[in-house]
């Protein structure tokens, strides 16, 4: 009996893998999808009405693409073929008549070649038998390198360069890939006021998507005003995006705005010969699963997590997106954060990867990632974070050498000491702080740069290109000594913010040194030191916005300062919330008063009201609340240290590639559930010696105590909270 169990337990694992294996999807070269895609989305950007395109040079997708696969067939097989564009089918190099919708690929050893060409549309395709699917698993390419001689010989194509197709989730051979949108539901404005010709309604949060008009008939003119704040909706000259429609004896009908626009307000001014019997909307949104989740003690916290879900939500979308309303653009220092959030919330690969390809274009490299030069260093960084997190080895090896053109073209553009210094046509940003100044090599960007040779040296080895690998490392260690030896000092006990003409200037501010103490660059007396000298010190230039405050609190979660972080949560993103805030924003400054709020960029109502850098609490609590952190690629070990922060108790999940690390923890007691797969160590920090049935306790340094956990398993610790 237990003999037949297991065959037939066998059978039907067999069974399930072959099924899933087989799923026919939608496949194209990888990352022009991608590049295809970004450039549809932001150019979807308007300004008062006005097309407005991105700052940067932006690629385009091959036009011409050689898909292959190498079939075993015990049996002939009927096989279906859809594409994206004009296309050949050839099996065993031998070209089949027309473009058959259909082959029949006999039994045995064969390769089939399809070549698509398309210009409107990324070259794709679907292929759907029994056995033989389209799938990652196909070799592409945008050159096949054959020719034919005179003698009808075909030539060599070893040189021919062969990636793994890229694919998504189209597995539908009548949904194209560049049909796809963005699901929408059906909302209804939460009140309304309407005072002859003008209408003003609210959708009582902030949302994004298509206005509705309802019953819309007649002859004249209407516009709708959208505001992020009902201040912004009310004001014709302020109000950054939006609708002007002339109608011409129109009948009655509903009419969706074509361009989908973020708002929590909409005022519609119409002439009185204009008919409209109601406003609704399609609300827009990216299909994606919550995985990870944070509750405590305070009600204030959880609001905030909320919020800074909800924010984060809005920002994902086909990428991950800096902010809905104003540039609705793919910014990599914005996308950078969302990255992070996403790996303690969605844990969605697929967004992460479109949206690095997406940034990286192709080459030839002519500018920095969104001419940005600390832009550049985050796209490297983003590359190891991913790894780290999915272990995505495949990932590397396809993209390896676009990193490695980008770095060629970062080393060459060191001024004579070795640094980067803002060249003609480089954006050197850091933060938006008053006086900030970018005059000369930038510790910050010596800082990132460092960070991003050790990100290029792990990756080349990873592809097997060891020289290049000890190049880099090297490169990687030179600069951190220099960085180490030329921009600390002593008497500030900091890094110094800049060097102008190679002298240090008398400057301190928060950028370096805290991204210092994460990236574990300093020694544990130059962290100590500068905790005191620059994070907590009131004299060092304030952060004012959400975007580097991110990094302020997670250098100080990194040094154990919890208790003062959760304080520092509640008092900046709670000021928001205080102030109506529905989705966190670009920069706030409790400073201000009223609309003083909505300004930036020299506009009344420049500033973004839901950014996507604003979420950085869900990246804190589930990484140094929970306690959550892999340490080798894709989770294969990983750590958990639960900190309270001054809270009673903290309960939440943090999702990994195989399935959802669960904690409770209070000052007693620690409930802890594992992952299907991987190592952890759970740390505890406990006056007296911790209890656990469930496996042993190593007791370390400075009443540290260490549990080794296994995948798929619960423990219970009883403890007494330091």
């Amino acid at each position: 009996m237990m003999l037949k169990r297991y065959f037939l337990l066998t059978f039907l694992l067999l069974t399930a893998f072959f099924s899933e294996a087989q799923k026919a999807t939608w496949i194209w070269y990888p990352g022009d999808y991608e590049i295809w895609l970004s450039n549809q989305m932001q150019n979807r950007r308007t300004d008062r009405g006005s097309f407005f395109p991105v700052f940067w040079k932006v690629d385009a997708h091959f036009v011409l693409m050689d898909f292959h696969k190498d079939f075993v067939l015990s049996q002939p097989e009927q096989v279906a073929i859809f594409t994206e564009g004009n296309y050949n089918v050839k099996i065993d190099g031998q070209l089949i008549e027309g473009q058959p919708s259909s082959i029949l690929v006999p039994a045995g050893k064969h390769r089939i070649n399809i070549k698509v060409f398309s210009q409107a549309t990324v070259p794709a395709i679907f292929v759907e038998g029994k056995t033989i699917v389209s799938d990652a698993s196909w070799l592409v390419t945008f050159e096949d390198k054959e020719w034919i001689d005179e003698t009808g010989k075909t030539s060599d194509i070893s040189a021919t360069k062969w990636l793994q197709a890229g694919a998504w989730n189209f597995n539908d051979p009548k949904k194209l890939p560049s049909q796809f949108k963005l699901p929408t539901t059906a909302m209804q404005p939460i009140g309304s006021q309407i005072k002859g010709n003008e209408w003003v309604l609210d959708f009582g949060k902030e949302t994004f998507g298509f206005v509705k008009l309802q019953g819309l008939s007649g002859k004249g003119k209407l516009i709708i005003y959208y505001g992020e704040s009902k201040e912004e909706a009310l004001s014709n000259q302020g109000a950054v995006t939006l609708d002007v429609l002339q109608l011409n004896g129109l009948s009655k009908k509903d009419s969706v705005m074509p361009l989908s626009k973020a708002f929590r307000y909409v005022r519609i001014v119409k002439d009185a010969t204009v008919q409209l019997a109601g406003v609704s909307m399609l609300h827009e949104y990216a299909d994606l699963q919550e995985r990870g989740g944070f509750t405590c003690s305070d009600p204030q916290i959880n609001k905030i997590y909320e919020v800074a879900k909800y924010t984060l939500h809005l920002n994902s979308r086909e990428f991950f997106i800096d902010g809905i309303k104003r540039d609705r653009w793919v910014w990599s220092g914005d996308a950078y954060q969302s990255y992070l959030m996403n790996y303690y919330l969605y844990f969605d690969n697929p967004t992460v990867s479109r949206t690095i390809l997406a940034l990286r274009g192709k080459d030839p490299v002519t500018g920095h990632v969104n001419t940005i030069m600390d832009y550049t260093f985050y796209w490297f960084l983003s590359i190891y974070d991913y790894y780290q997190y999915s272990g995505d080895k495949t990932f590397i090896n396809q993209f390896y050498p676009r990193m490695q053109s980008l770095m060629e073209y970062c080393l060459g553009r060191r001024n004579k000491d070795g640094f980067m210094e803002g060249l003609p046509g480089d954006w050197v940003f850091v933060d938006w702080a008053d006086k900030l100044s970018k005059k000369g090599a930038l510790s910050f960007e010596q800082l990132l740069f460092c960070r991003s040779l050790e990100t290029m040296a792990i990756c080349a080895k990873l592809v097997n290109d060891n020289a290049a690998a000890s190049k880099y490392q090297k490169e990687a260690e030179q600069l951190k000594a220099k960085l180490m030896s030329t921009y600390w000092n002593t008497s500030k006990q900091a890094m110094v913010h800049s060097l102008i003409d190679g002298a240090q200037s008398d400057n301190v501010t928060r950028y370096t040194n805290m991204f210092a103490i994460f990236f574990d660059y300093f020694n544990q007396d130059q962290k100590a030191a500068v905790k005191n000298s620059v994070l907590l010190n009131d004299k060092i230039q304030k952060i004012t916005t959400p975007y580097m405050r991110f990094y302020e609190l997670e250098a100080l979660c990194a040094m154990g300062e919890q208790n003062f972080v959760t304080k520092e949560i509640k008092d900046y993103w709670g000021g928001m919330l205080n102030l109506g805030a529905t989705s966190f924003w670009e920069e706030y400054n409790p400073n201000k008063k009223g609309a003083e709020h909505y300004a930036m960029y020299g506009r009344a109502f420049g500033k973004s009201l839901c950014h996507a850098w604003g979420a950085s609490p869900i990246y804190l609590l589930g990484k140094y609340y929970l306690g959550v952190k892999p340490t080798n690629p894709g989770y294969a070990t990983y750590t958990i240290e639960p900190a309270l922060g001054g809270l009673e108790w903290i309960q939440g999940k943090v999702p990994t590639p195989n399935g959802e690390v669960g904690l409770y923890c209070n000052k007693i007691e620690i409930k802890l559930s594992t992952a299907n797969a991987g190592n952890g160590t759970l740390i505890i920090k406990s006056k007296t010696l911790p209890i656990c049935t469930e496996a042993s306790i190593v007791a370390k340094a400075n009443q540290t105590y260490e549990i080794q956990v296994g995948p798929g398993k619960q423990y219970c610790v009883s403890y007494t909270a330091l």
